[in-house]
């Protein structure tokens, strides 16, 4: 028989663990691995997925859909074309694209990542200059 502080340990840390293993879709990031670049076309953008709770990459997603416009400048209809690139890193995800003029372009992911149910999505800003 377990005594009741046993037991009352027992179920705090089984509470913990259930806890640590839900992760919410809200729990990763996207951020940009180099927020400036130049203008052009066939341009590498690469973007780190991190989960928040552990500050660790998170590898093997699936980047099911990417989408690169330039919406914070007010140009969303200024779509270009994405292709996603073999990851030299884990946890970083790279994609080829064009950025055919300066100013800021958005870079919205949609991605499945193992053992989350949710899909998680970000949004980064990155710019491209002269």
């Amino acid at each position: 028989m377990l005594s009741k502080f046993t037991t009352a340990a027992l179920a705090a840390t089984l509470s913990l663990v259930a806890q640590a293993a839900i992760a919410g879709a809200g729990d990763f990031t996207f951020e940009p691995v180099n927020p400036e670049m130049k203008k052009g076309d066939d341009i590498t953008l690469a973007v780190r997925l991190t989960n928040k709770q552990t500050g660790k990459p998170v590898p093997d997603a699936v980047i099911f859909k990417a989408r690169v416009d330039m919406a914070p400048d007010g140009m969303a209809e200024m779509e270009s074309p994405v292709s996603p690139l073999p990851s030299k890193e884990p946890g970083v995800y790279a994609f080829k694209t064009d950025l055919p003029m300066a100013g800021r372009y958005q870079v919205t992911l949609s991605a499945k990542i193992q053992g989350e149910p949710e899909t998680v999505t970000g949004k980064v800003v990155v710019k491209a200059t002269k």
